[in-house]
């Protein structure tokens, strides 16, 4: 699973245009620790509590954001990275979110803690290994069991699939596939023969190894801090 599909839609960003009395509020009303800050679609940082704590102390809550030295500017990932790596960038830098963004830094979102541990538990594709798989292509191209076809004339099964509009191009969707084997070798040369773009592709997902074993323990010693 990558980034882009972990979105957390609930939880949303501040702007350099708010003050620190707004910033505050959401931080309790949210629940978490950190909000990102974005001008216009630019990311910023994040925003903590510490941060506001002088102000709120000087009873100066209506300074704004872009007033603070934001720290955290670096903190983040692309849409398109798995969530393995959104979990480093959370361990690392010890924070509850992780801001995702696309090729030109633009805001697209946050995926927490939970939302990771949640798409690392869950089940395996199937019993044994599997693998994901992810296209895109024009609206007009989309026929799920033409796909499906090609996947099965290779020896393999979808098990499930989504569909969502791509961000950059209103004429085009992103389908993500799982399907049932851990090789997708032979299905992505006969999606590619038929004309799919593969635009990320996640083999071997099933009984965890040995560092995917330590990224998850990782995380879980870092939810118990």
């Amino acid at each position: 699973m990558i980034a882009e599909e972990l979105l957390n839609q609930m939880i949303p960003p501040l702007k350099v245009s708010d003050t620190v009395g707004k910033a505050a509020k959401w931080l309790e009303e949210f629940h978490v620790g950190q909000l990102p800050v974005l001008d216009n679609r630019q990311y910023r940082g994040l925003v903590t509590e510490a941060d506001l704590l002088d102000f709120e102390l000087a009873d100066d809550s209506g300074q704004l954001l872009a007033g603070l030295p934001l720290g955290y500017a670096d903190v983040h990932v692309q849409h398109d990275q798995h969530f393995y790596s959104i979990m480093e960038v959370a361990i690392q830098n010890k924070v509850q979110l992780v801001p995702v963004l696309n090729k030109e830094r633009e805001y697209l979102g946050v995926v927490t803690i939970s939302d990771t541990l949640a798409a690392f538990g869950q089940p395996p594709i199937a019993a044994g290994q599997g693998a994901v798989l992810v296209l895109s292509m024009e609206e007009r191209d989309y026929s799920l069991a033409t796909i499906s076809r090609y996947i099965e004339e290779n020896g393999s099964k979808v098990l499930s699939a989504h569909v969502a509009q791509d961000e950059h191009d209103s004429y085009r969707i992103r389908l993500t596939i799982k399907v049932n084997t851990p090789s997708l070798t032979r299905i992505v040369a006969t999606l590619e023969r038929f004309g799919y773009a593969i635009t990320a592709q996640f083999s071997g997902v099933g009984e965890l190894g040995e560092n995917e074993q330590e990224r998850y323990d990782a995380l879980l010693k870092y939810l118990s801090l």
